[in-house]
C-alpha cells in the first residue's frame, strides 16, 4: 500500500508538473504574441516621434522664411523713401537751403538708416570701388583721366543689402579709363596691325 501511495503521489506530481509545463507553454506563447504586438507599436511610436520632430523643424523653418520675406518686402518699400530723402538733402545742400532745416533732415535720414540697419539693411558704398556685377548695375561707361578703368565714377542710385542678400544693386557709371591712354592703345594696335599686314 505504501507503494500505491507513492505511485499515486508521483502521478499527482507528474500531473501537476505537466499542468505547470502546459501553463508555462501557454504563458510563453502569450508572451511571444504580446511581443509581436508590442514590436509594431514601438516602431509606430518611433515613426510618430520622428514625424513630429520633422514637423517642428519645418514649422520653425517656414516661420523664419515668412519673417525674412516680410522684412524683405518692407525694406523694398522703404528704399524709394530713403532715395527721395537723400536726393532732397543733396538738392538742399546745392541750393544753400536753411542750415537748420537741412540738418534736421540729415538727422531724420541718419535715424531712419540706423533703424533699418538694426533689421539688417546695409547700404552699398560704390564710390571709387572696382565695378562688381554682383553689387553694381552699370548704366553707362565713360572715359575719365581721374578714375581707373573698370572703377565706379559716379553712383546714381545707392544699392542695399539685406543681411547677405542683395536687395537692390547700386546704379553706377563706370570708367573706361583715361581717354588719352585709350587713344594711345588704339594707335598702338593700328600700328601693330599695319606692320603685320606689311
Amino acid at each position: 500500500m505504501a507503494k500505491g501511495k507513492k505511485d499515486q503521489k508521483t502521478e499527482q506530481q507528474d500531473a501537476e508538473a505537466n499542468a505547470a509545463a502546459s501553463e508555462a507553454a501557454t504563458t510563453g506563447t502569450e508572451i511571444q504574441e504580446s511581443d509581436v504586438i508590442v514590436e509594431p507599436e514601438s516602431t509606430r511610436l518611433l515613426r510618430l516621434q520622428a514625424d513630429f520632430d520633422n514637423f517642428k523643424k519645418r514649422t520653425i523653418r517656414e516661420r523664419n522664411e515668412t519673417y525674412r520675406r516680410a522684412n524683405e518686402d518692407l525694406m523694398e518699400e522703404m528704399l524709394p523713401v530713403m532715395d527721395h530723402l537723400e536726393l532732397a538733402l543733396e538738392a538742399a545742400a546745392q541750393h544753400n537751403a536753411d542750415h537748420a532745416m537741412v540738418e534736421g533732415f540729415r538727422l531724420v535720414s541718419d535715424q531712419l538708416c540706423s533703424v533699418l540697419g538694426k533689421f539688417g539693411l546695409t547700404p552699398i558704398d560704390a564710390t571709387a570701388a572696382e565695378f562688381d556685377p554682383n553689387l553694381h548695375e552699370a548704366i553707362s561707361h565713360l572715359p575719365s583721366p581721374d578714375v581707373a578703368e573698370n572703377h565706379v565714377m559716379v553712383m546714381t542710385r545707392r544699392g542695399y543689402k539685406l543681411g547677405d542678400m542683395l536687395l537692390r544693386a547700386a546704379q553706377v557709371v563706370v570708367s573706361s579709363g583715361d581717354p588719352s591712354a585709350v587713344a594711345e592703345a588704339t594707335a598702338t594696335e593700328e600700328d601693330t596691325s599695319t606692320e603685320v599686314e606689311a
